[in-house]
Protein backbone atom coordinates (compact mmCIF):
# COMPACT_ATOMS: atom_id res chain seq x y z
CA UNK A 1 0.00 0.00 0.00
CA UNK A 2 2.70 1.97 0.41
CA UNK A 3 2.46 2.81 -3.02
CA UNK A 4 -0.99 4.33 -3.12
CA UNK A 5 -0.48 7.53 -1.18
CA UNK A 6 -1.75 10.01 -4.60
CA UNK A 7 -3.34 7.92 -6.62
CA UNK A 8 -7.00 8.67 -8.36
CA UNK A 9 -8.80 6.41 -11.24
CA UNK A 10 -12.14 8.13 -12.64
CA UNK A 11 -14.42 5.95 -15.10
CA UNK A 12 -16.51 9.47 -16.88
CA UNK A 13 -17.38 11.05 -19.49
CA UNK A 14 -15.97 13.98 -21.34
CA UNK A 15 -18.15 17.32 -20.47
CA UNK A 16 -17.06 19.51 -23.50
CA UNK A 17 -14.29 19.34 -25.92
CA UNK A 18 -10.87 19.17 -24.56
CA UNK A 19 -8.74 22.62 -24.59
CA UNK A 20 -5.10 21.94 -26.19
CA UNK A 21 -2.33 24.62 -25.35
CA UNK A 22 1.46 24.77 -26.71
CA UNK A 23 3.39 26.56 -24.34
CA UNK A 24 6.20 28.68 -24.92
CA UNK A 25 8.84 26.30 -24.03
CA UNK A 26 7.36 23.21 -26.15
CA UNK A 27 5.18 21.49 -23.66
CA UNK A 28 1.58 20.63 -24.65
CA UNK A 29 -0.75 20.44 -22.02
CA UNK A 30 -4.71 19.20 -22.47
CA UNK A 31 -7.25 20.33 -20.11
CA UNK A 32 -10.80 18.70 -19.97
CA UNK A 33 -13.78 18.29 -18.15
CA UNK A 34 -14.62 14.94 -16.77
CA UNK A 35 -18.11 14.13 -15.23
CA UNK A 36 -18.77 10.70 -12.63
CA UNK A 37 -22.31 9.78 -11.48
CA UNK A 38 -23.07 8.01 -8.41
CA UNK A 39 -26.30 6.10 -8.56
CA UNK A 40 -28.41 5.41 -4.85
CA UNK A 41 -31.74 5.07 -4.29
CA UNK A 42 -33.56 7.78 -1.39
CA UNK A 43 -36.05 7.11 1.46
CA UNK A 44 -38.56 6.20 -0.67
CA UNK A 45 -36.93 4.31 -3.13
CA UNK A 46 -36.02 6.17 -6.23
CA UNK A 47 -32.85 5.85 -8.42
CA UNK A 48 -31.02 9.21 -7.85
CA UNK A 49 -27.80 10.09 -9.20
CA UNK A 50 -25.08 12.40 -8.05
CA UNK A 51 -22.84 13.89 -10.61
CA UNK A 52 -19.63 15.22 -10.00
CA UNK A 53 -17.08 17.38 -11.89
CA UNK A 54 -13.55 16.99 -12.20
CA UNK A 55 -10.83 19.06 -14.26
CA UNK A 56 -8.21 16.83 -15.50
CA UNK A 57 -4.91 17.85 -16.92
CA UNK A 58 -2.33 15.88 -19.37
CA UNK A 59 0.65 16.68 -20.12
CA UNK A 60 3.29 15.85 -23.22
CA UNK A 61 2.27 12.46 -25.34
CA UNK A 62 -1.02 12.40 -22.74
CA UNK A 63 -2.05 15.85 -24.05
CA UNK A 64 -1.46 14.15 -28.27
CA UNK A 65 -3.43 11.14 -27.47
CA UNK A 66 -6.38 13.59 -25.85
CA UNK A 67 -6.17 15.80 -28.99
CA UNK A 68 -6.75 12.48 -31.20
CA UNK A 69 -8.85 11.07 -29.92
CA UNK A 70 -10.98 12.02 -26.77
CA UNK A 71 -14.45 14.20 -27.55
CA UNK A 72 -17.15 15.79 -25.55
CA UNK A 73 -19.49 12.93 -24.29
CA UNK A 74 -16.88 10.30 -24.88
CA UNK A 75 -16.54 7.90 -21.92
CA UNK A 76 -13.19 7.43 -20.95
CA UNK A 77 -11.09 6.06 -17.70
CA UNK A 78 -7.93 8.10 -16.45
CA UNK A 79 -5.18 7.12 -13.40
CA UNK A 80 -3.53 10.01 -12.01
CA UNK A 81 -2.72 11.92 -8.93
CA UNK A 82 -4.70 14.83 -7.29
CA UNK A 83 -2.80 18.54 -7.04
CA UNK A 84 -4.32 21.82 -5.53
CA UNK A 85 -3.08 25.25 -6.69
CA UNK A 86 -4.18 29.07 -5.86
CA UNK A 87 -4.13 31.71 -7.99
CA UNK A 88 -5.55 35.72 -8.07
CA UNK A 89 -8.49 35.86 -10.43
CA UNK A 90 -8.95 39.27 -11.99
CA UNK A 91 -10.68 41.14 -9.22
CA UNK A 92 -7.81 40.30 -6.79
CA UNK A 93 -10.00 37.09 -4.97
CA UNK A 94 -7.61 34.03 -4.40
CA UNK A 95 -9.13 31.32 -5.64
CA UNK A 96 -8.04 27.39 -5.01
CA UNK A 97 -8.38 24.74 -7.78
CA UNK A 98 -8.18 20.92 -7.45
CA UNK A 99 -7.15 19.22 -10.55
CA UNK A 100 -6.74 15.32 -11.67
CA UNK A 101 -3.10 15.12 -13.03
CA UNK A 102 -3.59 12.40 -15.30
CA UNK A 103 -1.02 9.49 -15.88
CA UNK A 104 -3.07 7.19 -18.27
CA UNK A 105 -6.18 7.39 -20.25
CA UNK A 106 -8.01 4.13 -21.58
CA UNK A 107 -10.35 5.11 -24.01
CA UNK A 108 -14.04 3.64 -23.51
CA UNK A 109 -17.29 3.05 -25.01
CA UNK A 110 -17.69 2.77 -28.71
CA UNK A 111 -15.15 4.82 -31.80
CA UNK A 112 -18.45 6.78 -33.17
Amino acid sequence: MSTLRNKVQLIGNVGQEPVITDLENGKRVARLTMATNEHYKNKEGERMANTQWHTVIGWGKLADIIEGFVTKGKEIAIEGKLTSRSYEDKEGNKRYVTEVVASEILLLGSND
